[in-house]
């Protein structure tokens, strides 16, 4: 008589684990100061120079150590613990935005220090980022991987719908100085928790830093799935920083006002949460490929906005768009965790920011060019082509549709 078949034990939601829950209490709370920063951080600029070339400057100054560090972030996760560099990071940050804060309550901001403080505020963020997918697979179960990344997509989705609301309250009654002492905040506590959490970690040996970025750089071309998916996400993000460029100006001009564009990015942060719900409850059995296709739909409101439509059809895109945006996070975030080694995981992680992000300064440089040489339709056409066909190229790719 064979012997009964016992089926496998339940896996518990992540969230019913401790060390997860740790981590994702620090990420939401860490989340929800950010998300206060950016209205915070024009009204202080502008207020203290009265320059929007002055809040160029800063956003510069934060984006570019970034862009700059990602590799040496990723191989120093690699390196070493993973949590502690995370742990320290949080505190360089808690400290750069409580010192802006400080500046911005005392009434003399000035603007070499704001500066000064997104630069390093950018440069730690390099660091941490690369931290986030060996931190989430060091505290959860592999079966358990997909819930904890769409756990952490929903609450990334749900800080950006609310944190715009709390920003402008925050603002309107206390000031802009109090939003960055509550973010301060936010990563002080984050890294009270990061203190308390213990995970696991393969030790990886020591080599020359440059091996090492080497090792990190041949995991990622190694894979045709995954080169060519950051092809697509790079053309992602660089349609959006012409979208984001050109956008407000043609809002005010021809869809209605300032009122139109809050209403389309908060339609946008809406579709961003739905998508992540949806992460939630989907698994698709093509995952990069189903992941891919969701991210071309951005070309449709680039394309509505470059035709003239309404802005009802403008804003309803949008939301669409970034829903799509809101379904690939988990699911990219997934297969990577379940396909890179553990002990290349970071250095793979802060390539695919890197390449993912590079984009987005040029279309920020480029759009406007573009825009006075031959009127704003023709850059977001431009862009809706090649996000659109970037992403749907990879279909064609054996490996994005191998991955299962």
């Amino acid at each position: 008589m064979a012997a009964p078949v016992t089926a496998p034990p339940p896996v518990l939601h992540p969230l019913r684990t401790r060390p997860f829950r740790l981590l994702f209490t620090g990420r939401v709370l860490s989340l929800t100061g950010d998300a206060v920063i950016p209205a915070a951080l024009a009204l202080a600029v502008l207020e203290a120079t009265g320059s929007t070339g002055a809040l160029a400057l800063v956003l510069t100054c934060a984006m570019v150590p970034k862009l700059l560090l990602l590799p040496v972030g990723g191989v120093l996760a690699d390196r070493f613990d993973a949590r502690s560099i995370a742990l320290a990071m949080d505190l360089v940050r808690c400290a750069a935005q409580l010192l802006v804060g400080l500046q911005l309550l005392g009434g003399s901001p000035t603007l070499w220090l704001i500066a000064t403080a997104s630069a390093v505020g950018g440069a730690a963020g390099a660091f941490a980022m690369p931290t986030s997918s060996p931190l989430v697979r060091g505290t959860v179960a592999e079966a358990a991987l997909h819930r904890a990344n769409a756990a952490m997509g929903i609450a990334s989705s749900a800080t950006r719908v609310g944190g715009p609301a709390l920003a402008g309250a925050l603002v309107l009654t206390v000031g802009p100085g109090w939003a960055f002492v509550l973010d301060a905040a936010s990563f002080a506590v984050g890294a009270a928790l990061l203190a308390v959490l213990r995970i696991d970690r393969v030790p990886v040996p020591h080599r020359p830093f440059l091996t090492d970025l080497r090792q990190g750089w041949r995991e990622v071309t190694s894979r045709d799935w995954y080169w060519t998916s950051l092809v697509a996400h790079s053309a992602w993000n660089g349609a959006a920083a012409v979208l984001m460029t050109l956008g407000p100006a043609i809002a005010l001009d021809r869809l209605g006002g300032a009122g139109a564009w809050v209403l389309l990015l908060q339609v946008g942060a809406v579709g961003l949460l739905a998508g992540s719900l949806l992460a939630d409850r989907l698994s698709p059995a093509r995952p990069v490929l189903a992941a891919n296709l969701a991210l071309a739909s951005y070309a449709l409101p680039l394309l509505l906005l470059a035709a003239g439509a309404p802005a009802w059809a403008v804003i309803g895109a949008y939301g669409l768009a970034q829903a799509g945006l809101g379904f690939l996070g988990p699911v990219w975030d997934t297969v990577v965790q379940r396909t890179i080694p553990e002990q290349v995981l970071a250095r793979v992680v802060s390539y695919d920011s890197l390449l993912s992000f590079a984009a987005m300064p040029v279309g920020y440089a480029l759009a406007p060019l573009a825009a006075d040489a031959w009127g704003p339709g023709v850059p977001l056409a431009v862009a809706a082509v090649l996000v659109g066909g970037c992403c749907l190229a990879t279909a064609l790719v054996p490996g994005v549709r191998g991955v299962r």
